[in-house]
């Protein structure tokens, strides 16, 4: 039974942390962006698009959990019979996207808000904003495929 707890502890890591990444990022660029879109609410829109930047990383988080819980209904297995080693490789497949969600959803959302500031004094140059958020959004992604990889090497 420790073995599915493990798994299920994984499968809450992943989701948790990436998800917990997402919403402070989220947070901290709808905080920027509210005081622009107070002195302009015509810019709501581009403003919209830096703030839901950060919050892929949630998706991903929740994309591992499918993953892992997927893996294991698929193994066919009664939950009582994972043994603990295997318990123990799906948690540390979980980590990538869990730390890397967590970081990049936090520091995306950081890099966002700053974009607000630039698209307050230049709205066309919002792609250019974009582009600097997307650059941490590749560290998330890669934290996924890490995920992925580890779990497809992880058998009973």
């Amino acid at each position: 039974m420790l073995g599915f707890m493990l798994v299920l502890f994984g499968a809450a890591i992943a989701a948790g942390l990436a998800g917990t990444g997402s919403a402070v990022g989220c947070g901290i660029v709808g905080m920027a962006a509210s005081g622009v879109v107070s002195e302009d609410p015509n810019k709501f829109g581009r403003l919209l698009l830096l703030q839901a930047l950060p919050g892929t990383q949630g998706i991903y988080g929740l994309v591992a959990l499918f993953m892992i819980i997927n893996k294991v209904v698929g193994w066919g297995v009664p939950f009582g019979e994972i043994n603990v080693r295997t318990g123990l490789e799906m948690l540390a497949a979980a980590l990538p996207i869990g730390i890397t969600g967590l970081t990049s959803g936090i520091y995306q959302g950081k890099v966002c808000a700053a974009a607000c500031s630039l698209v307050a004094k230049r709205p066309t140059e919002v792609g250019k904003g974009l582009v600097f958020g997307v650059v941490i959004e590749t560290y998330a992604v890669l934290g996924l495929l890490a995920t992925l990889l580890l779990l497809q090497r992880v058998s009973l």
